[in-house]
């Protein structure tokens, strides 16, 4: 029989491999969109809500990843993500700081796609004319009511919903006693988000376009290398480079 760890072992890998089938064609379809205006001069940008701020620090100021991602950071760690309104001002305030400009796109993550903050963060980069990518849990964003409102779900708002096919509550493991574990949306989501970046950057260079990608600031140079592909951008940057 097997342990909790190892059950969860083998469904959460391929559990990674499922949305990574199911979310290829919207992986592609994203890759020129964002790589043109990535080109361009544009930036990307990203949001995530109490624990999904973690998946969003994925990709922002990462080692191996483009420099000109930016993400909007909750100071409040997601403690009033359904205080409604509080989304918009939070939208706004890194509006005015950083810029979101029309044709850029925004990667709004909700696991429940339900609470206020990234439904609002969503809603305010569609008036400004972004691409707005939803990742979340279609399963749980079609049957969690949200606080907005608005009644649509990110699932409903997106342009393009990356799916992270995780259940409604998070969790696969059944430890009895009416308690779960093995939470996916972290692991799900951190790979979809990094096979996004490949394909962008494998769409920017397949088109002679330079890839300002940073390096781990561990290795010999890197500092100097990363503040020269970063120079272009920093005026835009919430993460300042070393």
């Amino acid at each position: 029989m097997s342990s909790p760890a190892d059950s969860f072992y083998q469904q959460a890998t391929a559990l990674i491999a499922a949305a990574r089938g199911k979310n290829q064609p919207v992986l592609s379809t994203l890759a020129p969109l964002i790589g043109r205006n990535l080109a361009e001069g544009g930036m990307l940008h990203v949001f995530g809500s109490g624990h999904s701020e973690v998946i969003a620090r994925e990709i922002i100021g990462r080692a191996g990843g483009l420099v000109c991602v930016n993400g909007i950071l909750d100071p409040t760690g997601g403690f009033i993500e359904n205080l409604v309104g509080y989304g918009t001002e939070l939208a706004g305030r890194y509006d005015r700081r950083y810029e979101m400009r029309p044709g850029e796109t925004i990667i709004v993550i909700s696991n429940s796609g339900k609470n206020s903050a990234p439904l609002e963060v969503a809603l305010y980069a569609k008036q400004k004319g972004l691409n707005v990518v939803g990742l979340t849990s279609v399963a749980m964003s079609s049957v969690a009511k949200t606080v907005h409102p608005g009644g649509k779900n990110l699932h409903a708002i997106a342009d393009h919903v990356l799916e992270n096919l995780g259940v409604p509550g998070d969790t696969l493991i059944n430890l009895g006693d009416n308690l779960m574990s093995g939470p996916t949306s972290t692991l799900v989501g951190g790979m979809l988000l990094n096979l996004l970046m490949l394909e962008i950057m494998t769409w920017m260079k397949a088109q002679g376009h330079p890839l300002p990608v940073l390096r781990s600031q561990n290795l010999p140079g890197a500092i100097e290398h990363n503040r020269q592909v970063g120079e272009k951008y920093k005026h835009r940057l919430s993460k300042q480079l070393a």
